[in-house]
């Protein structure tokens, strides 16, 4: 998929239809409820392997960066949209987020943003010394 655009935003509030936490040893379980979330919104196979695997890369920043737990909600207004947080240190979005071109890989990561951004239609990222909050989004063909 193309560069999500960044000049709107995703909706934060709707149909609810799922919400859990999660650590390392809920990342199956969540990946599953994911998956079967993403058959009854309409995706096709291959839009579910993309946003399956967009959402585990979030998942697992959050293991790696964000403090080891975090939560995630998948709602649905219009479009699929995810959200997930964690209680982690933060750090400055704008240097993954912004590339239009694959960085290069590193040791300590980088790329999962980018790559999460290739394959949804919309990515944001708010981040602070807090924690951070990264919604994307796919346009669906179903109700949920």
């Amino acid at each position: 998929m193309a560069v999500p655009p960044r000049d709107h935003h995703a909706p934060t509030a709707g149909r609810p239809l799922f919400s859990t936490s999660f650590a390392l040893t809920d990342l199956a379980r969540v990946r599953n409820e994911v998956e079967a979330v993403s058959r009854r919104c309409g995706l096709d196979q291959d839009e579910i392997e993309d946003w399956v695997t967009a959402v585990n890369e979030l998942l697992i920043n959050v293991i790696r960066h964000g403090g080891g737990k975090g939560a995630i909600r998948l709602l649905l207004d219009g479009q699929l949209t995810c959200e997930v947080t964690d209680q982690g240190p933060g750090f400055d979005a704008a240097h993954y987020v912004a590339r239009v071109e694959r960085p290069p890989l590193s040791g300590t990561g980088g790329m999962g943003l980018w790559v999460v951004g290739q394959m949804t239609d919309y990515l944001f990222v708010g981040s602070g010394p807090h924690g951070t909050t990264i919604r994307i989004a796919v346009r669906t063909r179903g109700d949920g």
